[in-house]
């Protein structure tokens, strides 16, 4: 269970993802250079097939799989992933590829959301897909994905080797649900124009527990302001418990608790989630990619350990095509800053109301690393200089919330 939402902000497009995994799997931000191997093989989870070389990278990954949840390229692109339920029957698949090796490939490949688009869709008709996504509960499942650039963004959806792309007007979101009906604008070629791809929905899934956290990111998007969706109000919103955003960075307001059970409506599976024993957030990123990017504009991406309402948006530069040298702070590629993050979580799950201690601890922290990123955002020669202490200050907070 994930959520994904884009819309243009202030800087550009603003991307966001909260990336909901089994309680105690690891997952952390791995930057990854350019790798000029087009030609060789390419072993990805299950499958090796042809390279053709890679952009420079920085994506959040389980540490069990080659792929990730979500990330973003030097060209400005982010990708996402959500579980769907559909009428291929992916546990009966044999091993292919799965959700987060097309999230890595496409960022791998492509230039634009437009060329993720249909590399996404060429590896899926080519490979189509199958294998353990979740090795906890030996699950497979076929994804649906976020798309997006500085300019554009795309849903795309999936069932086995069959695919629907449609673009995103103005903003939008993805949960755990097949969407797309007859809108598409690009798909595979076993389909006809026309052709309804609610056809691929398995029926039989009850999607409640998606729809209140998509109703969520709809609210937000309908209501983004005139100049844009801010990461500020995107952080507030993947901290949502089912009662609204809260604990944007820099504000004051009151701390919402987590929820503690799911109720019949479904309340209780949050966009920042909860549910005892089956999933938790374990990662959160939120990317602006600027709409300067090619003239050197850099990329400020916040990434969160865990459950962001239990850790700390951390600031990066990662890697651009045009533009300098990247900074990203170590911690976010350690399990050290993870275990830490997903520790204050369990905490506060145990012990909900202690969620406004841990916040009183974090909220001073983060707000001052968001304002030291953002006075360096336009002075690349100071990242290093002002960033070293990024990852150490927040995993000292972390460790002070649990002693």
């Amino acid at each position: 269970m994930c959520d994904a939402l884009c819309a243009p902000g202030p800087r550009g497009m603003v991307f966001a993802k909260n990336s909901d995994r089994p309680p105690g799997e690891v997952q952390v931000a791995w930057p990854f250079g350019r790798r000029s191997s087009a030609g060789c093989t390419l072993r990805t989870q299950y499958l090796t097939i042809g390279d053709t070389g890679a952009h420079a990278t920085l994506l959040s990954c389980p540490t069990w799989l080659w792929g990730a949840e979500h990330g973003v390229n030097e060209h400005g692109v982010a990708i996402g992933n959500e579980r769907v339920a559909t009428t291929h029957d992916v546990s009966a698949a044999p091993p292919a590829l799965i959700g987060m090796d097309l999230v890595r490939l496409g960022l791998e490949r492509a230039r634009s959301a437009v060329e993720a688009v249909e590399v996404i869709g060429a590896l899926v008709e080519t490979y189509g897909q199958g294998g353990i996504a979740d090795a906890t509960h030996h699950e497979a499942y076929d994804s649906s994905f976020l798309v997006a650039d500085p300019e554009h963004a795309f849903v795309v959806e999936t069932a086995g080797s069959t695919w629907v792309a449609a673009p995103v007007e103005g903003g939008g979101a993805i949960s755990n649900r097949i969407e797309l009906a007859t809108e598409w604008t690009r798909g595979s070629g076993d389909l006809a124009p026309g052709d309804d791809f609610g056809r691929f929905r398995d029926v039989t899934q009850d999607t409640r527990f998606a729809d209140v956290r998509l109703a969520a990111s709809r609210r937000l998007l309908a209501g983004t302001p005139s100049g844009g969706l801010s990461p500020a109000d995107t952080a507030a919103h993947l901290r949502d418990h089912g009662s609204g955003p809260w604990g944007a960075p820099g504000s004051a307001g009151p701390v919402r608790l987590p929820p503690t059970r799911v109720g019949a409506d479904f309340r209780g599976v949050s966009v920042c989630m909860h549910v005892r024993g089956y999933a938790v957030t374990a990662a959160s990123m939120i990317a602006e990619l600027p709409s300067g990017i090619d003239a050197g504009e850099p990329m400020l991406v916040y990434v969160a350990a865990g459950s962001p309402c239990a850790s700390i948006y951390v600031p990066a530069f990662p890697r651009s095509a045009s533009g300098p040298p990247p900074f990203v702070p170590f911690e976010l590629s350690g399990e050290e800053l993870w275990r830490a993050a997903d520790a204050v979580r369990a905490k506060v799950e145990a012990d909900p109301p202690a969620l406004e201690g841990v916040r009183a601890v974090l909220a001073p922290v983060e707000e001052a690393l968001w304002a030291e990123a953002d006075d360096v955002r336009g002075r690349p020669a100071l990242w290093a200089g002002t960033g070293k202490s990024w990852g150490p200050r927040a995993l000292e907070a972390l460790r002070f919330c649990l002693a």
